[in-house]
């Protein structure tokens, strides 16, 4: 066994534990939105499904995108964790290619690693499917979220989105919702959370607390070790 090997496997023990999804080979290159259009793109976009990853523990995940500067994205991710508290980390994002303006590179912090944020497919009105992936060498990591301008998303849409991952060998059934429910996140900042596996639209959801570890980013695609996706 080489050292690549090694160090891979040792990873790979790491962010098993952290319940995030690792797949044998290298990362995929799937086909992004043809024409990205980044100024349409703007504006906030709500986390519906994603796969789970140590960075991003709450729910009520939300996703803000502006005109920081010319060819470049200012971004804002929001979450409420489990004891009510907002946290939120700001960062930008560019396209390092002109030519793939689909492909872009989110960091948010200085001298941070670039994280790939690949627009798979998008509307610009109603939803979006981001990919993002991490090389460990005979390994990778893959990150998704299917995301939508509304707290909901219509089935038909959210199954062919589900299909389009499937398609690029994602396991989808790895994919966890997030709760947009307006009574749990509008009180879930004021009052204590409830075990999310407790409950229902429509129910009182503040019934059962739980603990979530606390963390100090809540971002789609953050903090990632370099990619071959760039």
């Amino acid at each position: 066994m080489n050292a690549l090997q090694v160090i891979s496997l040792a990873l790979l023990s790491v962010m098993a534990a952290q319940a995030q999804v690792i797949m044998p080979g290298r990362c995929p290159q799937p086909a992004v939105q043809k024409d990205f259009d980044a100024a349409r793109y703007l504006g906030t976009w709500f986390d519906i499904m994603k796969l789970p990853h140590s960075f991003q523990k709450g729910e009520c995940s939300t996703a803000t995108y502006s005109l920081q500067s010319p060819g470049v994205v200012g971004v804002l991710n929001t979450e409420i964790l489990a004891d009510g508290t907002v946290n939120s980390i700001s960062g930008s994002a560019t396209a390092k290619d002109p030519s793939e303006p689909a492909k872009l590179s989110v960091t948010f912090f200085e001298n941070s690693p670039a994280a790939p944020y690949w627009v798979l497919d998008t509307d610009y009105d109603s939803y979006s499917l981001v990919y993002s992936c991490t090389d460990l060498g005979i390994l990778h990591v893959d990150f998704a979220w299917i995301m939508s301008r509304e707290p909901t998303l219509s089935p038909i849409t959210l199954a062919g989105l589900t299909a389009k991952l499937g398609s690029i060998g994602v396991r989808v059934d790895k994919l966890i919702p997030t709760i947009q429910d307006e009574e749990y996140c509008g009180a879930g900042s004021k009052s204590e959370y409830a075990d999310r596996s407790a409950w229902t639209p429509g129910k009182e959801p503040f019934t059962k607390p739980i603990q979530v570890p606390s963390f100090h980013v809540t971002i789609k695609l953050l903090l990632l070790p370099k990619t071959n996706t760039s």
